[in-house]
């Protein structure tokens, strides 16, 4: 592994949930104790699972990892971390101020970017307080803070003051709250994230392209801010001898290839290495040691489990949908989950069936619009440029919050209009002119990925609690976009996610977000099922096999209804091929799925 070549004191694994960085910061946390090295190993990631990988109960505190000779482990909750922060920073207003002005507070501080500052304030000390990991030759992070975090953290002024004087307005400001008393450590942490002597940062990805588009963003935003010592980890990619076995792994490998030749010209100037998809789940020490080591020995399977019902596929949503002849369809999920291409399927689907659809979206993959564009009929099809309405956005505040501001306040706006709330609330904004269309035909609406989706709703619950107020009495009959999204009548939100581990963990994170903010998902999708594909290949009957637990917890945990959208053999663009994710062609079981 390139990336374990000369490793420096500080190791960050990076990438969107799903992607394995979790099994690749243990792996590596294994092998360099293994090697004689003294390891700490400490996760921010929500969905991490340390502690499961290695069977040891570890938590918010240092653990050694008995099995592991010289390997210790160090788990930060970043949600319990953001409650802690929130506490300190409302606790002594609590009392003085009214109790809706606290709710209103806290709410600004329930976003992704509290939870992220939160989590690197617990995890600074380690990069500056020497003492605390003066047992160990290298510190090894799952989950590294983001490009925009550390830009917040470098920008001079007085934050409190900023906010104190009702300048900001701001979605992303708000979380550094109270922060100035840590200015010089947070100072010592980022001079240490941009020294290559000191630190490197790992981006892991899968082969697909979105993911590498996504990765491409990642690393320019962190070398922007002089992080450049940067290796990429492709993880997941099918093995060509299994292509030979199967013709849906010999889709994957190919669809892969094209992916990885098209990849963004920046991530090939990078130290790169190439992971092989593996059949076992990374859980237990012989599984992680077997993570960065080729093998051709033959598969063993694991008995199959018993399949179950059939699970439901997603025309059984559908004909709950159209029954209502019109409303609005909301799509949520992370990003790569495909829940574009599934907007589509469901507004080709409503369409055929005689509804009037109205598809939008604010995904840059244009070509599903330009497929789909004059298709049908009934299908109107719009897609929101995310660019050009972040820019309109951004015009709009800086000209009403900014024209009263100093140099540094107004630089501070501008940074926080740089943020990813900043896009998400745009966006959702420009959707929220075409929801009035869902009183009249169907609306099918594909989000932006949900890393700050609490922050955008809140914008539109702002606007809902403000209308009502000046309303009173007389805006009784008001209709407000907050008040649609919370009507289950009106709208339906479907989440989509994978059959993995941390794809349903984060789904159920979101799901619980939503609930919070009144508004109840109405089922959820898992797409890209291998299970439903019914493989032939060993490697993919043996994936098949893990998602069945994951298939099962939302069935029996998470979701009041839900469909599963197989894994097809080709990229589902077209609408012959969109309509094979609502109906599934009917394929011979090979005995023993």
């Amino acid at each position: 592994m390139k990336f374990l070549q000369t490793p420096p004191r500080y190791l960050f694994f990076t990438g969107k949930g799903g992607v394995g960085k979790t099994s690749i910061a243990c792996a590596t946390a294994i092998q360099l104790a293994e090697a004689g090295q003294r390891v700490l190993l400490v996760s921010t990631d929500p969905a991490s699972n340390v502690g499961q990988v290695f069977g040891v109960d570890i938590g918010h505190q240092v653990t050694t990892i008995p099995a592991v000779t010289r390997l210790a482990a160090l788990e930060i909750d970043p949600q319990a971390a953001a409650q802690a922060y929130r506490d300190r920073l409302v606790g002594p207003v609590r009392g003085v101020l009214p109790e809706a002005v606290v709710k209103g507070i806290e709410e600004q501080l329930s976003g992704a970017c509290t939870t992220e500052i939160a989590a690197f304030d617990e995890f600074t000390a380690l990069l500056t307080d020497a003492a605390l990991t003066l047992d160990y030759d290298h510190v090894i992070f799952d989950t590294a803070p983001t490009g925009h975090t550390i830009r917040l953290l470098q920008l001079p002024g007085a934050w409190s003051g900023f906010l104190d004087d009702g300048k900001g307005d701001a979605s992303c400001l708000g979380p550094l709250a109270g922060l100035e008393k840590q200015r010089v450590q947070y100072k010592a942490a980022v001079d240490a994230l941009a020294d290559a002597q000191r630190t490197r940062l790992v981006l892991v990805t899968r082969p697909q392209q979105a993911s590498l588009r996504e990765v491409a963003r990642t690393h320019g935003e962190l070398a922007t801010i002089g992080l450049s010592e940067q290796h990429l980890v492709i993880n997941g990619i099918m093995p060509p001898s299994e292509a030979a076995r199967d013709a849906l792994a010999a889709a994957i490998c190919d669809r892969e290839q094209v992916a990885l030749s098209a990849m963004p010209e920046v991530l090939k100037t990078l130290p790169c290495d190439q992971l092989a998809l593996k059949p076992f789940n990374l859980v237990g020490l012989d599984a992680l040691r077997q993570l960065f080591v080729e093998t051709t020995a033959p598969l063993v399977l694991e008995p199959d489990s018993p399949t179950g019902p059939e699970a439901p596929s997603l025309s059984t949503l559908v004909d709950d949908i159209a029954a209502s002849g019109h409303g609005l369809v909301m799509l949520m999920g992370k990003g790569g989950v495909g829940k574009t291409t599934l907007a589509a399927a469901l507004a080709v689907e409503l369409a055929e069936r005689g509804l009037p659809v109205h598809l939008t979206t604010s995904d840059p993959a244009a070509h599903l619009t330009e497929t789909l564009s004059d298709a049908l009929a009934n299908l109107k099809v719009s897609r929101i440029d995310p660019q050009v309405e972040t820019e309109r956005y951004r015009h709009e505040v800086l000209a009403a919050k900014g024209a009263q501001l100093d140099a540094a306040g107004r630089a501070l706006l501008e940074e926080d209009l740089r943020s990813p709330c900043t896009e998400e609330i745009a966006v959702f904004q420009a959707f929220s002119r075409i929801i009035r269309e869902a009183g009249k035909r169907f609306v099918v609406m594909d989000t932006a990925p949900t890393g700050h989706t609490l922050l955008l709703l809140d914008a539109t619950g702002a606007y809902h609690r403000e209308v009502t107020r000046q309303q009173g009495d007389q805006g009784s009959n008001l209709t407000t976009p907050m008040m649609r999204l919370q009507d289950e009548r009106q709208t339906k939100v479907l989440l989509v996610t994978l059959a993995e581990t941390t794809p349903v963990l984060e789904a159920a994170h979101l799901q619980d977000d939503l609930r919070r903010a009144g508004i109840e998902p109405w089922a959820w999708v898992i797409n890209q099922s291998v299970a439903e594909a019914y493989p032939e290949a060993a490697l993919l009957r043996q994936r098949a096999h893990n998602e069945r637990a994951e298939i099962e917890a939302v069935a029996q945990r998470h979701a009041r209804r839900y469909a599963v959208v197989p894994l097809l053999r080709q990229e589902p663009v077209g609408v012959d091929r969109l309509r094979q994710l609502i109906h599934p062609q009917t394929v011979a079981v090979p005995v023993g799925v």
